[in-house]
C-alpha cells in the first residue's frame, strides 16, 4: 500500500482555487448559474488532463461533466468519483455568506456541500499527476447538477456511469472526527394537496374552505409522526395570492427518512393515509422521487478495510456509519457496486447561512482521497 506521508498540499494554494468554486454560486434550479460552475470545473480538471464530455440531462436543470484520464488499460472498470455542483443556495447569498476564513474554519455557500470535497477530489488527482503516478484501474470523475432536487434527472446517468465502475467514491462531507460513510438510510419526498372552496373573507368568510387550515392541521401531524427510525418534516409549502380571499389550494412538500426497508413501507403506508376525499377540504398525497437504502455489501467492507488502514499511516481516527442525509451513493450502492460516501472536508451547518469546513482537514482528506485511487485495484 503506498505511503500517503508523502504527498505534500498546500493548503493557502487549495483555499485560493477552492474560492474561485465558492463565489460561483450555483443553486439547482438556475441552470445559468449552475453552468457557469461547470465551467469552472470543466477548465480546472482539463489542466490535470481530464478529457471531458458536457452532458445536459433535462433543459430545466445544469449539465453534467464527465472526465476521464489516460490509462494503461482504459477499457478495465475503473473508479468512479461521483459528486454534484448544486447547492440549496440561492443566487445572493454570498452577500450574507461571503467566503471568508476564521481560525481553522472557512465558509461559503456549498463549501462542505458539496464543493469543497470535489475541489479536494481534484486535487488529489493533480498530485498524483504531478508525482508521476499511475492508478491501478482508470479513473472518471462524474459531477451532476441536480442532487438537492432529488436528482430526478441525473440518476440514469448515475447508474449507468456506476454500472461500468469498479468502485464508486463520493467526497460528500465527513463524519464528525474522520468518519466515513459506508451505507444511507432511504430518503423518499412526498408532494401534499389540500383542496378547499374560495369565497371573499372580508364578505363571505364562513363560505368559504380553508386549505391552508387544513394544511396547518396536516403537517402538525406529519411531524409529529418522527420517531427515531422514520423522520418526516415539511420543508416547502406554497399557497395563497390575496389575503381577502379564502385560499382553495395549499401545496406542501415533504421529506422523510427510514432506516430500513421496514421502516419505509410503514412510513409510506402513513403518509398515504392522510388521502382524504371525503372532507368538505380534501387532502391529496403523492409520493414522489426515493433514494433506496443502500446497504454495505462485502465489495464495500474491502474499501473500508482500504480507507481504515490509510489513516492508520496519518495516525488518525477512523470509524464508518450508516447514516441519514440521502446522496447519489443511495443509488450506486443499492446497486451493489462497492461504495463509499463521506469522503470530503469536515465542517459543519451545510444548507445554512452558517456553512463552513475546518481547513485543517483539506490537506488529510486529500491525502486520504489520493492513498484510496492508488490503493484500489481489481480485486475487489
Amino acid at each position: 500500500m503506498i505511503n500517503i506521508n508523502k504527498f505534500d498540499f498546500n493548503v493557502n494554494d487549495m483555499l485560493d482555487g477552492l474560492g474561485r468554486w465558492i463565489n460561483c454560486e450555483s443553486p439547482s434550479f438556475d441552470r445559468v448559474a449552475v453552468n457557469k460552475m461547470q465551467d469552472i470545473a470543466i477548465h480546472d480538471l482539463t489542466k490535470i488532463g481530464g478529457r471531458i464530455e458536457r452532458i445536459t440531462p433535462h433543459p430545466s436543470i445544469g449539465d453534467c461533466v464527465r472526465a476521464t484520464f489516460s490509462h494503461n488499460e482504459p477499457n478495465q472498470p475503473g473508479i468512479l468519483i461521483l459528486g454534484h455542483m448544486d447547492t440549496v443556495h440561492p443566487v445572493g447569498t454570498l452577500k450574507k455568506l461571503p467566503f471568508r476564513r476564521n481560525g481553522d474554519h472557512c465558509y461559503g455557500p456549498g463549501i462542505c456541500d458539496m464543493k469543497g470535497g470535489n475541489y479536494i477530489a481534484v486535487e488529489a488527482l493533480k498530485k498524483l499527476q504531478e508525482s508521476g503516478l499511475n492508478t491501478p484501474l482508470p479513473i472518471t470523475v462524474l459531477f451532476t447538477s441536480d442532487e438537492e432536487i432529488g436528482s430526478p434527472h441525473t440518476r440514469e446517468l448515475i447508474e449507468a456511469e456506476a454500472k461500468r465502475a469498479k468502485a464508486v467514491l463520493i467526497p460528500e462531507p465527513a463524519r464528525k472526527n474522520n468518519g466515513i460513510v459506508s451505507g444511507r438510510y432511504s430518503v423518499s419526498r412526498f408532494e401534499v394537496l389540500t383542496l378547499g372552496r374560495p369565497s371573499h373573507a372580508g364578505l363571505n368568510l364562513s363560505k368559504g374552505r380553508s386549505s391552508i387550515r387544513k394544511m396547518a392541521s396536516n403537517i402538525l401531524e406529519i411531524e409529529s409522526m418522527t420517531d427515531e427510525n422514520c423522520t418526516f418534516s415539511v420543508g416547502v409549502v406554497e399557497t395563497g395570492k390575496w389575503v381577502n380571499c379564502v385560499s382553495s389550494q395549499t401545496r406542501a412538500e415533504v421529506l422523510s427518512m427510514a432506516k430500513s426497508e421496514k421502516d419505509l413501507e410503514i412510513g409510506i403506508k402513513k403518509m398515504l393515509s392522510l388521502n382524504d376525499q371525503k372532507s368538505e377540504v380534501k387532502t391529496e398525497v403523492r409520493i414522489g422521487l426515493t433514494r433506496p437504502i443502500w446497504k454495505p455489501n462485502k465489495g464495500s467492507m474491502k474499501l473500508v478495510s482500504i480507507a481504515e488502514k490509510l489513516m492508520a499511516q496519518i495516525n488518525q481516527p477512523f470509524y464508518h456509519e450508516s447514516s441519514g442525509g440521502g446522496s447519489d451513493g443511495n443509488f450506486t450502492g443499492a446497486l451493489g457496486i462497492p461504495t463509499l460516501d463521506g469522503l470530503g472536508v469536515e465542517g459543519g451547518n451545510y444548507h445554512t447561512l452558517d456553512e463552513y469546513i475546518e481547513i485543517s482537514s483539506l490537506a488529510l482528506r486529500s491525502k486520504f482521497l489520493a492513498g484510496l485511487l492508488m490503493s484500489i485495484d481489481g480485486r475487489l
